[in-house]
């Protein structure tokens, strides 16, 4: 599994590297702090495959990393091979600001 570092991502945004970013914590984590992209909860991806792009790189992040590598390991199941984790999440990220 593709995984980047928060300074890889923080790279990828102020240099307007082409991705999807998507949250797949829930709502309440979202308000609370997001980086942006869209907020899908993992209870929801089954029912929103369609608006997973398949060409083009998604990173996919939550509050630890965890859960962003369960939901990729089924995506990866079902074909998606563009499919990349924030390591370490939320958590991570507001580390190393």
């Amino acid at each position: 599994m593709h995984q980047l570092t928060p300074a890889q991502i923080t790279q990828w945004i102020e240099g307007g590297h082409d991705f999807v970013l998507i949250d797949v914590r829930e709502a309440w984590e979202h308000e609370a702090f997001s980086i942006g992209g869209v907020l899908m909860p993992m209870g929801e991806i089954p029912s929103r495959l369609s608006e997973i792009p398949r060409d083009k790189e998604v990173v996919l992040y939550c509050e630890k990393g965890i859960r962003s590598v369960i939901a990729i390991q089924r995506l990866e199941t079902l074909g998606f091979t563009n499919l990349i984790n924030l390591a370490g999440g939320m958590k991570a990220w507001r580390e190393a600001q």
